[in-house]
């Protein structure tokens, strides 16, 4: 019955493609629906919410280097090793605030899912039960799948020389990685200086007194973190561009779905922030969410 419902899915989207990437498509949609259905049911046993928190940044790696076993070409190893070395580093960030354990259903759950278990919308086992199989399990296993999908459109033009394009894809998102990795080293050295109880650390002294961070590049914009991995996946769909020669694409939902996650998640972090800290709505005022402002940037350095 699975199959009949890929092939029927397949041959409506690719029709018109050779039964090699249809493969691969079928390939690419048995891991997302097996991992969906996996994390549900172990979610729903262990009440660890966070299990596809955990496979975040692994299936892209997976989807990478799968993609690059059926149609190998240098666009696609380039793509698949970016997207292993933006994998690694947020594995790595995800593991140092306790989110991997031995168990592998085991470790820190995302704060957030207990709040909105909470809510009086979706309190109730089998409510909350409905939204962890519909949005939690597969709904963000289809954004992934989506933000990573430029690399099986690359997958079809296996002979395309690369470009002027590419470069700047690639060199972008080393640039926003980097990024990424200082905004997440920043908060995770905030945080540790928290639990030690430190008030008066020099590099974190104006933060330590309101709570929060606001130094670092978190003086330029809100969440750094969150405006780097929606660039990183922005840049990627280029790739797909300059392989295909069509700026819009319809891998193009990929990273417009990962913008709405992005805006949902990042208000929810602020009504809890803004609740715990007195300081926080002025700072939500004066500083971008996502996108530094010119005038912003240039106060920011007239103080310095």
């Amino acid at each position: 019955m699975t199959r009949l419902i890929l092939s029927d899915f397949s041959l409506i989207l690719f029709s018109a493609y050779d039964v090699h990437f249809q493969n691969l498509f079928h390939a690419w949609v048995a891991i997302m629906i097996v991992v969906a259905v996996v994390c549900f049911l172990v979610s729903e046993i262990s009440r660890n919410y966070s299990q596809v928190d955990k496979l975040w940044s692994l299936l892209p790696i997976a989807y990478g280097w799968i993609t690059v076993t059926s149609a190998p070409s240098a666009r696609l190893i380039i793509m698949a090793s970016l997207v292993t070395v933006w994998g690694l580093r947020l594995s790595y960030n995800f593991y140092r605030k306790g989110g991997y354990s031995i168990i592998p259903w085991q470790g820190e759950e995302d704060y957030r899912w207990k709040i909105i278990r909470n809510n009086p919308i979706l309190k109730g086992r089998l409510r909350f039960g409905l939204f962890n199989l519909l949005f939690i399990s597969f709904y963000q296993n289809i954004v992934i799948l989506l933000f990573s999908s430029p690399l099986l459109l690359t997958s079809l033009y296996p002979d395309r020389s690369l470009t002027v394009l590419d470069g700047i894809a690639a060199i972008m998102m080393l640039v926003l990685i980097i990024t990424e990795d200082t905004a997440d080293n920043q908060l995770f050295k905030f945080h540790q200086m928290k639990k030690r109880g430190i008030t008066q650390e020099s590099l974190y002294k104006e933060s330590s007194k309101k709570g929060f961070l606001t130094e670092g590049l978190w003086k330029y914009v809100r969440h750094p973190n969150f405006s780097s991995e929606q660039g990183i996946w922005i840049c990627f769909y280029f790739f797909g561009v300059a392989a295909s020669g069509k700026l819009v694409n319809i891998t193009l939902l990929g990273p417009f779905l990962l913008v709405l996650v992005f805006i949902g998640s990042t208000k929810l972090t602020e009504s809890i922030s803004a609740g715990k800290y007195p300081d926080y709505p002025e700072y939500q005022k004066t500083v971008p969410k996502f996108i530094p402002g010119i005038f912003n940037l240039m106060k920011k350095n007239e103080t310095r």
